[in-house]
């Protein structure tokens, strides 16, 4: 019996950690709506000297064939000057680059945001060492706590 009861610990233990952010998506809950979220992301990048490429509205793009989703939108910005020195620790890190976020309404209405870790970025293009790592994460850090903070 006690075996059992470990092995179901054991399960649902590894289950919790994929639920959490395994997959390195680091994900903030926002006080503000989705929609003030994200514009509040876009200045906040812009206003720390970042390059917005693009702002990608999942929703709005689903209203166009019929269809609804619930507030969903990308933001795709970042500078050379924080992508290129990890670009040079592995050139496949490009598929990743620029930095995006996302910001979504879930089922409950709790609104989120939500950005690829580095250090998983890293880890993935085999470049777990590279020191361009700790910056980016710092940056990303702030800028989302910025978003989010009342």
């Amino acid at each position: 019996m006690h075996r059992a009861k470990a092995f179901l610990f054991a399960t649902l233990l590894a289950f919790a950690a994929a639920a959490l952010g395994a997959d390195g998506l680091v994900a903030l809950k926002s006080p503000f709506s989705a929609k003030e979220t994200m514009n509040r992301l876009e200045e906040n990048a812009k206003q720390r000297g970042l390059t917005v490429f693009a702002r990608i509205d999942h929703a709005a793009g689903a209203a166009r064939i019929g269809k609804t989703l619930r507030p969903t939108e990308v933001l795709i910005f970042g500078n050379p000057q924080g992508g290129t020195p990890f670009i040079e620790c592995a050139q496949s890190v490009g598929i990743d680059l620029p930095l995006k976020a996302l910001v979504w309404e879930d089922a409950q209405g709790a609104v989120w945001l939500g950005y690829n870790d580095p250090a998983f970025l890293a880890r993935r293009h085999g470049a777990a060492e590279c020191p361009a790592v700790g910056g980016l994460s710092k940056a990303l850090d702030g800028l989302a706590e910025a978003t989010v903070a009342r």
